[in-house]
């Protein structure tokens, strides 16, 4: 099964991958397979079960779900429209439907947050039901929302695998040690192995093409979030931090001479930054989950800052294809879902993207790439997810900035490292990242029923 570079990299709207970006694909799917059929469409109903009931408001789930059902793409959406669309559905009570038909909306009755309910494959799980214009139920599924923005139904669940996998690539690998084996084989560092793979579903332009198009976004959501000042939405009052710490450097700057760690300064602010437009429902690239999304931009920015070499232009191509080729062992063999694994499956898994993603970008080997991801996810291992007031704001923005320095120390650990250092390898502290997410509380799985979500008080 190939996870490819544009499946861990998608281009989205915040705040979150599992609780917006998710259930707006799902519902839009659920609506477009209704019309296919054929069916006499009058009435939609959802019901949302488990962390998505229980932090979807705070993370937008609502407002994606109306959006997902009147056919939005979280790819292609307009942020800046969603507040008037949302008014309208709201103040005519009616969704128009991708085939311009218009049918009532009430949204008290029609989306039903259930968070008494967890079913049994996923915590971020909900039922779509639709009626024709005599009441009956024409069509209904169940949808799982697997974090970073991968959706499937329960047909897909049970079979558990995604309806779109991907196979045939020249060097399939399912493990890390099988990565570094094929690399041996064949002589080729991780980065083209991920090409060689990619290149089988997609023309090696466009492959180049698109990665250059996820590092603009990306600087452009780093560039929005140093200049939208504010206050953050969803009742905390939290402030933006971004735009003004950006100023202060801008006024008071220090060079790397009178200050080594001021660059360290530059990298909170980007990951920040980042995140700041995410809770804001901005813009975002989904690496690999919203809630983590500030972490590879803030490394990538800072290896395009500080160290690349301007005539070395395949830098930024090492940097994503290898990120990508390390992202796919999580997804394949734990998870990336803060609601399955706690955020050491978003932020930790970010980090370690990061961190074998600098070192490659830097010129280590195989096994110094490797070693990078291991201490990237080692000392993430049992971060737990727990937003304040269900929302992707405390802590998940200033982990974000921590996650970054982190992956850069680990980038610089393993640039030092020999194989003769390296004693724990990435496929087990993988392994042991699954299983300590299996072992944890439900109520620190982005639940907001423990840890700062229950200790921070807000009104």
């Amino acid at each position: 099964m190939h996870f490819g570079v544009f499946d861990l990299f998608k281009i989205g709207v915040g705040p979150s991958s599992s609780h917006t970006v998710g259930p707006m694909k799902a519902a839009k799917i659920f609506v477009e397979r209704c019309l296919a059929d054929g069916a006499s469409v009058a009435r939609l109903k959802t019901e949302l079960y488990g962390s998505l009931a229980l932090t979807g408001l705070g993370h937008g789930t609502d407002t994606a779900v109306l959006l997902g059902l009147e056919g939005s793409d979280p790819a292609k959406i307009d942020p800046d429209t969603i507040p008037d669309r949302l008014a309208r559905i709201r103040s005519e009570k009616t969704l128009k439907l991708a085939n311009g038909r218009e049918i009532a909306f009430e949204e008290k009755a029609d989306l039903d947050f259930r968070g008494d309910v967890r079913l049994p494959f996923h915590s971020n799980a909900m039922k779509f039901f639709a009626y024709d214009p005599h009441g009956d139920v024409v069509r209904e599924e169940i949808w799982y929302s697997i974090g970073g923005g991968f959706v499937i139904d329960e047909h897909e669940a049970g079979r558990n695998s995604a309806a779109d996998v991907k196979e045939g690539e020249p060097f399939p690998f399912n493990s890390a040690a099988e990565l570094l084996e094929i690399g041996e084989r064949e002589g080729l560092s991780i980065h083209r192995i991920m090409l060689a793979n990619e290149r089988t579903f997609l023309p090696e332009d466009t492959i180049r093409a698109g990665i250059e198009g996820l590092w603009r976004a990306m600087e452009d959501c780093i560039d929005r979030g140093l200049t939208e000042d504010g206050v953050l939405p969803g009742g905390l009052g939290v402030k933006r931090r971004a735009p003004k710490m950006h100023r202060d450097i801008l006024a008071n700057p220090v060079s790397p001479e009178e200050d080594p760690l001021a660059p360290m300064d530059w990298i909170n602010l980007w990951a920040m930054a980042v995140n700041e437009e995410n809770a804001a429902g901005g813009r975002v690239v989904t690496a690999p989950t919203n809630g983590a999304a500030g972490i590879i931009p803030a490394v990538a920015r800072y290896f395009d800052k500080y160290h690349r070499d301007p005539d070395d232009e395949e830098a930024l191509q090492r940097f994503f294809l290898t990120a990508a080729a390390i992202g796919s062992l999580y997804k394949k063999n734990a998870s990336i879902s803060g609601a399955e694994a706690g955020c050491q499956g978003e932020v930790g898994v970010a980090c370690s993207m990061a961190a074998a993603a600098l070192a490659a970008a830097m010129g280590a080997n195989n096994h110094q790439i490797e070693d990078a991801a291991e201490i990237g996810m080692e000392h993430n291992l049992g971060l737990t997810c727990d937003p304040v007031g269900g929302l992707v704001q405390i802590p998940c923005i200033e982990r974000n900035a921590i996650g970054a320095i982190k992956a850069i120390d680990a980038a610089r650990l393993a640039l030092r490292a020999t194989s003769a250092d390296m004693k724990v390898s990435l496929d087990q502290v993988i392994e042991t990242m699954r299983q300590t997410g299996e072992d944890m509380q439900e109520k620190y799985k982005e639940t907001s029923k423990g840890g700062l979500a229950v200790n921070v008080v807000y009104c």
